[in-house]
């Protein structure tokens, strides 16, 4: 499901628990909302409010941890992309095929992930059956060397292009990492009832409805940016392409 509407979903939610709680402060009678049944409900209003603050703090964080993660292994696929054609420029005219060949390689995956520079999400399936790197590889073993230096910097390329080979199969699978559907559930059910507490206890006033609907909103924005850091190759907060593009204009030249 995607994250906006899982969010809108919460938000719904919240707000119908809120509704919830106000239709039942005007039919229950006074005692549920007065002296110690009010102390009552602040206080496990107040248990719940701390549960959820930590949960999504815990969120916040594991998610942020995966976005730079992810950030990281681009930043350090286009330094090795850039020090790949360090090797072979250095290697001599025979390396020029290998070297177009990254290239177009390097260009073709910016395109998949970031197609068009979008918010669209990047094409996962494509990637996984991308063979960019792999025929960079086979091209670079293709080499003949005729001295030491040569065959030097075939073995340092090689050794790159197969670090990052497996730094790509591993952009794809921490983008399918997601979080599970039964954890949403419980804290919407949480938020859900966190709101019906509220608003049995707020007064029938536009302020107060107001300062809950825009705590509602605010924890419907947080999950909603959990989300999207958890997949960091889709949606609208994606990974910069910009280190790609750096090593793109370097590359081949």
């Amino acid at each position: 499901m995607p994250a906006p509407l899982t969010a809108f979903i919460i938000l719904v939610c919240m707000l119908s628990g809120m509704a919830l709680g106000s239709y039942l402060r005007l039919v229950l009678p006074d005692e549920h909302t007065q002296a110690d049944s009010k102390d009552i409900l602040m206080s496990s209003a107040g248990m719940m409010a701390t549960l959820i603050a930590l949960i999504i703090g815990l969120l916040v964080t594991s998610a942020k941890g995966n976005y730079d993660n992810t950030t990281s292994g681009i930043t350090q696929s286009a330094a090795k992309i850039i020090t790949i054609d360090y090797y072979l420029s250095n290697y001599g005219p025979d390396a020029k095929a290998s070297r177009d060949l990254m290239r177009q390689a390097t260009a073709t995956a910016i395109e998949r992930v970031w197609p068009n520079e979008s918010t669209q999400g990047a094409d996962l399936t494509k990637m996984e059956t991308a063979t960019g790197m792999a025929d960079v590889y086979s091209k670079i073993r293709e080499l003949s060397p005729q001295n030491d230096s040569q065959k030097y910097l075939q073995s340092q390329a090689l050794q790159i292009s197969a670090d990052m080979m497996q730094s790509r199969w591993m952009l794809i699978e921490q983008s399918q990492t997601n979080l599970p559907r039964i954890f949403l559930v419980v804290l919407t059910f949480w938020l859900t009832v966190l709101f019906a507490q509220f608003g049995l206890l707020a007064p029938r006033n536009r302020t107060a409805k107001s300062a809950l609907f825009i705590c509602s909103l605010s924890m419907s924005c947080a999950i909603y940016i959990i989300l999207e850091l958890n997949n960091p190759l889709e949606g609208t907060i994606k990974v910069s392409s910009a280190p790609l593009h750096k090593a793109l204009s370097l590359i081949g030249k």
